[in-house]
C-alpha cells in the first residue's frame, strides 16, 4: 500500500511540474492516509491449550535442535556461533525437562542431552571454574572462558546460580540416573559461595577473576533477578549465614518499597517494579506461591510487579504505538540498534514477548490475551523457527530477527509452572533447598 501511494505521488508531481509556468508555485498533492494496521489473523485459530503447547514445543527447538553440537549447552542467541551461556544453559536444562514431560522429546533424548551438558561442564581440563563458579560465557566447543567484558573474565556467581537451578531440577527429575545425579552433586557441592563474600563481608559479590580479582566490585543486592543466588548460597554444604542475606540482599530492609502504582501496592523493589525478568529468573525454580519471609509475600510481590507493568502499558503515558491490554510487556531484551533493560522508567516503545508470556502464572488472563495478539495478529513478524522473536517496536515497524536463551527459556518454563507446577515442584523438592530457605527465615507449606 505504501509503495502504491509513493508511485501515485511521483506521477502527480511529474504532471504538475510539466504544466507549471516559470515562477508558478507547485501545489503538493494531498498527504495519503496512513496504512491501516492489518488485524487479520495470520494463523488458523486453535484452542488456548493447543497454543500453549505450540509455544512450548516450538521454543524448545532453540535448546534442543539449536543446542551446541559439542557441549549441548545453550547458545547466547541465534547469532552466537560457539559462544554459549551458563545461565541460559540452566534455563535450557529446565526446558528439556518440560519437553520430556510433555512428550515433545522422549525422556531418553532429554536425559542424553543433559548428560552431555553435565559431562562437558564436569571436565575441569576444558571448563575452568573460579572457586567453583562458572563464567558468564564459554566456548561451547572448547570450554574456554569467553570474557563478558574486559574485566569480567572469571566467575559469575549469578549466572552460576541460574545454571545450578536447572541442574538441581534435572537431578530431581532423573531419579533413575545415578551417575548423572552424582555428577550434578559434585558440581553443586564445589561452589564456594563464601569466597564470593569478598573477604567475609556480609554480602555477595557478582564476579571474581584470577587476574582482575574483585575489580568489577558489584554487590548482589536486591531487589532484582538474583534472589536465587542467596537461596542457593544458604542451601549449600558450606552455607552463608543469615546475616549475609539480611545485610547484603535485603539491605537491612532497604529492599522494601510499599509504594502504590496504578492502585497496586508493590512490596519490594524500584519504582514501578523494574523490568519483568525480576519476577521470572529466580522464580523459574523457587515457588512463590505462599512463600514469605520478613520482607514480603513473594506471590504478592511477583503478581503486583507484573500487574503494574501491565497497567503502565495500558495507560501508555509515553503514547507509544500499539500499547494496549493485548500488547504489553517491558523487560530486558534487544531493541532497535542495541539492548536494554526496558521498564516503565526506561521505556522507548519496545515490547518484549517474553515479558507477558513468562508472566502467565501471575496474570493468566492478561498474558493469554497478549499471547493471542503476538501469535495471531502480528505472528507473521514475531513468530518463527524458535518461537517468538525477542522484541519489536510497532511505532517504528521494527521486528527483531534474533532470539536469546535467557528470554526463550522462561517462556517454556513459566508456562509449565502455570500449567502443572513442574519446575517449582522439582526445585522445591530438594532437601537442601528446604533447609536453606528455612535458615533464611522463609515460610511456606512443606518447609
Amino acid at each position: 500500500m505504501r509503495k502504491s501511494y509513493t508511485i501515485l505521488f511521483l506521477i502527480i508531481l511529474t504532471i504538475a511540474c510539466s504544466k507549471k509556468q516559470p515562477g508558478t508555485p507547485v501545489t503538493p498533492p494531498p498527504t495519503p492516509p496512513p496504512t491501516a494496521p492489518d488485524t487479520a489473523d495470520k494463523f488458523p485459530c486453535i484452542s488456548d491449550s493447543a497454543l500453549l503447547d505450540l509455544i512450548q514445543k516450538q521454543t524448545l527447538t532453540y535448546f534442543y535442535d539449536f543446542g551446541h553440537p559439542v557441549s549441548g549447552l545453550s547458545r547466547e542467541r541465534t547469532s552466537s556461533g560457539d559462544l554459549v551461556t551458563s545461565g541460559g544453559s540452566g534455563f535450557g536444562i529446565m526446558s528439556l525437562l518440560v519437553g520430556a514431560n510433555r512428550s515433545f522429546i522422549t525422556r531418553t533424548q532429554a536425559l542424553s542431552r543433559v548428560q552431555t551438558m553435565v559431562q562437558f561442564l564436569s571436565d575441569t581440563n576444558k571448563v575452568h571454574r573460579y572457586h567453583g563458579a562458572f563464567p558468564h560465557w564459554l566456548n561451547g566447543a572448547t570450554g574456554a572462558t569467553i570474557p563478558f567484558s574486559a574485566k569480567d573474565n572469571g566467575g559469575d556467581i549469578v549466572e552460576t546460580a541460574y545454571l545450578l537451578q536447572g541442574l538441581l531440577c534435572a537431578r530431581q527429575y532423573f531419579t533413575e540416573a545415578t551417575g548423572l545425579r552424582d555428577s550434578i552433586n559434585k558440581i553443586w557441592q564445589t561452589v564456594d559461595w563464601n569466597w564470593y563474600r569478598q573477604n567475609n563481608q556480609n554480602t555477595l559479590y557478582w564476579n571474581w577473576s584470577p587476574d582482575q580479582a574483585w575489580v568489577v566490585n558489584v554487590q548482589v543486592n536486591g531487589w532484582n533477578e538474583a534472589l536465587i543466588t542467596y537461596v542457593l548460597a544458604a542451601s549449600s554444604p558450606n552455607p552463608i549465614p543469615k546475616i549475609v542475606y539480611d545485610n547484603g540482599w535485603a539491605r537491612n530492609g532497604g529492599i522494601i518499597s510499599g509504594t502504590t502504582f496504578y492502585g497496586t501496592r508493590l512490596p519490594l523493589g524500584p519504582t514501578y517494579g523494574g523490568p519483568l525478568f525480576f519476577a521470572h529468573y529466580s522464580f523459574l525454580g523457587i515457588d512463590p506461591r505462599n512463600l514469605s519471609d520478613a520482607y514480603a509475600n513473594y506471590w504478592t510481590q511477583d503478581t503486583a510487579h507484573t500487574r503494574i507493568n501491565y497497567q503502565y502499558c495500558v495507560a501508555n503515558p509515553g503514547k507509544y504505538t500499539g500499547y494496549s491490554s493485548n500488547c504489553w510487556g517491558l523487560t530486558a531484551s534487544d531493541e532497535q540498534g542495541g539492548y536494554s533493560a526496558h521498564s516503565p522508567t526506561n521505556d522507548n516503545g519496545t515490547i518484549s514477548p517474553t515479558a507477558a508470556v513468562s508472566s502467565i502464572p501471575y496474570t493468566p488472563t492478561e498474558s493469554m490475551n497478549a499471547i493471542r495478539y503476538f501469535y495471531y495478529k502480528i505472528g507473521d513478524k514475531t513468530w518463527g523457527q524458535y518461537g517468538f522473536t525477542d522484541a519489536f517496536h510497532l511505532g517504528n515497524q521494527w521486528f527483531d530477527n534474533d532470539r536469546l536463551a535467557i528470554d526463550q527459556g522462561p517462556q517454556i518454563i513459566m508456562i509449565e509452572n502455570y500449567r502443572s507446577g513442574l519446575l517449582w515442584n522439582l526445585f522445591m523438592s530438594c532437601p537442601e533447598i528446604k533447609t536453606g530457605l528455612k535458615n533464611l527465615g522463609f515460610q511456606a507449606p512443606g518447609l
